[in-house]
């Protein structure tokens, strides 16, 4: 319950800091956190059921489901992709803006 509620705070921490900050830095290292904690929210709950691996053995023990964590690594891999391309976004943008804030990248676009 504890970890429960550790990794909800942290994805509520990215999601405001996505709402809330104006520099696009900022906002991108808050979109890295909140899929982080949704990611590891994934792996607790796919390791609910028990913490071993599922291996073929003589006696039977309570398996993890490694499905939904092999879900989530290819999400993370993806993610790390989107984060490299919004990263080359941020820098193509900054060679022609002085600031990265978002409102003034808007006035100077508008």
């Amino acid at each position: 319950m504890v970890l429960e509620v550790f990794i909800l705070l942290t994805i509520m921490c990215g999601f405001f800091g996505v709402i809330f900050k104006e520099n696009l830095i900022m906002k991108t290292i808050s979109m890295d956190i909140m899929s982080t904690g949704v990611a590891t929210y994934f792996v607790l709950v796919a390791s609910r059921h028990g913490l071993f691996t599922p291996i073929l053995t003589e006696k039977i023990v309570n398996y993890a489901d490694p499905v939904p964590q092999a879900v989530i690594l290819t999400a993370i891999v993806i993610g790390f992709s989107t984060l490299a391309l919004i990263l080359v976004t941020i820098m193509k943008l900054a060679k022609n803006n002085p600031t990265l804030e978002t409102r003034e990248i808007e006035k100077n676009n508008t």
